[in-house]
């Protein structure tokens, strides 16, 4: 063992397995919910509608991987667009139950901690307001792996206008929005290297609840 390579304390996977199993996100009667966020129509369909869009205008399939895929609800009606769907998340029972509920040829579902595992080869990579539950620390693990991707799709739950980013946070439920900031990944600590971006979708909530943001990146 390195004894000089620093040990960093990694609560993501137990703060949403708890998630999961208190219902903190919303109960529905089903065993798994990945919330409102995930299935209310008027956030939804537009969000499936650039992201298939995108998809379709590859001559040649891609593989996607799908990081904090949830109860799939969302990326069930992406799969169909790719030559590959990886679907990954740090809670086990749930990739259990996504793995017996949805059965596609070209779908792979895995367990894994996308802060601290590898993962999988693929042309893009899909973050659905999975990094503005992380910590810094960890968002910025992930960050120095989108290297490998062409293409981020990223979606953030962000302040209106102004706002300082990136905010450091404890890894769980809650987000920056209660900071008054949310992930710039352009920005510090982060300043993620890209080629192009392009905003997809912006969702304002009401209430002053800010808005849910799709970004295009394109890597390399």
């Amino acid at each position: 063992m390195d004894m000089n390579k620093k040990k960093i304390p990694w609560p993501t996977k137990d703060a949403m397995e708890q998630i999961y199993e208190k219902k903190l996100w919303g109960d529905v009667g089903s065993d798994f919910y990945s919330g409102v966020g995930s299935h209310d129509p008027k956030i939804v369909l537009p969000y499936i509608d650039v992201v298939t869009s995108f998809l379709n205008s590859f001559k040649n399939p891609l593989i996607v991987c799908d990081i904090g895929c949830g109860d799939f609800n969302i990326g069930n009606q992406l799969v169909r667009y790719s030559k590959k769907y990886i679907a990954l998340d740090i809670v086990a029972d749930l990739i259990v139950h996504n793995k017996e509920k949805f059965k596609l040829p070209n779908l792979e579902f895995h367990c894994l901690d996308a802060a601290v595992n590898d993962l999988p080869l693929g042309d893009c990579i899909i973050l659905r307001q999975v990094l503005q539950h992380l910590s810094n620390i960890e968002v910025q693990e992930i960050v120095g792996k989108l290297n490998a991707f062409k293409y981020v799709i990223l979606t953030e739950h962000i302040p209106e206008g102004d706002f300082i980013p990136n905010r450091d946070i404890i890894s769980g439920q809650g987000i920056r929005l209660k900071k008054q900031s949310g992930i710039n990944l352009l920005k510090p600590p982060f300043n993620l290297k890209v080629k192009e971006e392009k905003q997809l979708l912006s969702i304002g909530l009401d209430n002053g609840k800010g808005c849910i943001v799709t970004t295009l990146y394109k890597v390399f």
